[in-house]
């Protein structure tokens, strides 16, 4: 009677915690899902921008992704600092790129530090025809300490 009751409140138990983690599963996948909300990848019509019907060449967002985060990163070698955080240097670091996002066909959003101040920058980027891009910095802040 012991064993069949304990495996009875086992099985139920095993229930509940199987009930548990699928709707915390279903929960962090709408967190996600939100999260990404304002993204190239899940934005259906900033990739028709780059994949028109009547288009001669496309380009593949799996690959523009990488291609464009880099080419913004490696601009951190600058000796004065990333110039498209849209700040001068402060102190004596210089401000580079730490994190980005490439929110749709057009705008990337930038988190920036220099060590001791932390800023973000909206950025607007182009594929040029010659399959370069080029950036411009629409609007930058810089927290407080």
């Amino acid at each position: 009677m012991y064993y069949s009751k304990e495996l009875a409140f086992q099985q139920n138990q095993y229930v509940k915690i199987e009930k548990k983690w699928k709707n915390s599963q279903n929960s962090n996948a709408n967190k996600l899902a939100e999260a990404n909300y304002f993204s190239l990848e899940k934005n259906e019509n900033a990739q028709n921008y780059f994949n028109p019907e009547n288009a001669a060449k496309t380009i593949q967002i799996e690959k523009l992704i990488p291609f464009v985060t880099e080419k913004l990163m490696d601009l951190n070698a600058n000796p004065k600092g990333n110039p498209f955080v849209g700040q001068d240097q402060i102190g004596a670091n210089k401000f580079i790129i730490n994190k980005v996002k490439i929110l749709n066909h057009r705008w990337i959003i930038a988190d920036f530090s220099d060590g001791e101040y932390w800023g973000e920058a909206l950025i607007k980027y182009f594929i040029n025809e010659d399959e370069t891009v080029s950036f411009e910095t629409f609007q930058s802040l810089i927290y407080q300490k």
